[in-house]
Order: structure tokens, then C-alpha cells, then sequence
């Protein structure tokens, strides 16, 4: 009995130690998701601030300006970004993002103030991710890729969409 009574607080000790070292790693979980965000492990678009801006650096480099919709928590969404257009955009391809049920709030094609959600659903946006591809005056200019494509034809469809745009410029 005295050996029983005497590993008693050892095993106390030892459960203490897990728990500290339990929470400290859990505290350590946001930073250690921004270092790798950082490094490349979460793709990320800019997000949509000013579309005139946004939309004349897009037509002096002859291309549609294209707006991913995106939903917080969307799988498809964030697998377009990353096999696709995350390393468009890094290449140089004009492509920014906009947030259903967001209401970070962006200067529309009009110059007016509204907000990323306000857009949605002016834009009759219903299903993440959509793709719309804006030539002069704020005008679609390619089909819009609703959904989620099968991966493997997802980038050729993509490019298709982008030459339709280039054409309607």
C-alpha cells in the first residue's frame, strides 16, 4: 500500500506536465498557421478593394479582370485557389476575390461603396466558388464557372474562359 500511495504523486506530476505541455502546444496552433500561410501552405487572392483599380490594371495588360466568389470554409474554393488561381495570380494574371457574407466593404464597378456580399448578390451569385471574368465598364465578357469542376478539367476550362474573355475585350 505505501508503494501505491507513493507513486500517487508522481503520477499527479506527470499528469500536470502533459497538461501544460497540452496547452502550450494548442496555444502555439494560430502562429504556427501563419507561419504556414506564410510559407506558401494556404493560398490566399487579394481581396477586392477598388474594381475600377482593379479592372484598369487588368485591361492594360490586355486580360480580363477575374473575381473568384468564395465562401468562408468552401473546400472547392479553397482548392481552386490553390492549384490554380493563387499561382495565376503570382504570375501575373488579375484576379481578386470577393466574400459572400462578408461585408468588407469595396468600391463597385460604378465607384459606389457597397460590400463584398452586396455584390454577390447583385451579381446573382448563388454557388462557391464562381469565376466571372469583367472586361470594359464592368461588362462580363466570358462565361462564368460556376461550381466545382471535375480537377483535371478545371484548368483547361479556366484558360478557355480567360481566351473567351481576352476576345470580348
Amino acid at each position: 500500500m505505501a508503494s501505491s500511495v507513493s507513486t500517487f504523486p508522481l503520477l499527479a506530476q506527470r499528469r500536470r506536465d502533459w497538461l501544460v505541455w497540452t496547452g502550450a502546444s494548442l496555444l502555439t496552433l494560430p502562429a504556427m498557421a501563419q507561419v504556414s500561410a506564410a510559407k506558401g501552405g494556404a493560398a490566399t487572392l487579394p481581396a477586392a478593394q477598388s474594381l475600377p483599380d482593379e479592372l484598369a490594371k487588368a485591361l492594360k495588360n490586355k486580360q480580363p479582370l477575374i473575381v473568384m466568389v468564395s465562401l468562408d470554409g468552401c473546400v472547392f474554393c479553397r482548392q481552386a485557389r490553390q492549384s490554380h488561381l493563387s499561382p495565376m495570380q503570382r504570375a501575373g494574371t488579375a484576379i481578386v476575390q470577393v466574400d459572400m457574407r462578408n461585408n468588407q466593404p469595396v468600391l463597385d464597378f460604378a465607384g459606389k461603396l457597397t460590400t463584398h456580399d452586396q455584390l454577390t448578390r447583385q451579381w446573382k451569385v448563388s454557388i462557391t466558388p464562381t469565376l466571372l471574368f469583367f472586361g470594359p465598364g464592368g461588362k462580363e465578357v466570358a462565361e462564368r464557372m460556376e461550381g466545382a469542376y471535375l480537377p483535371d478539367f478545371y484548368g483547361p476550362y479556366l484558360e478557355e474562359r480567360i481566351a473567351q474573355g481576352r476576345k470580348g475585350l
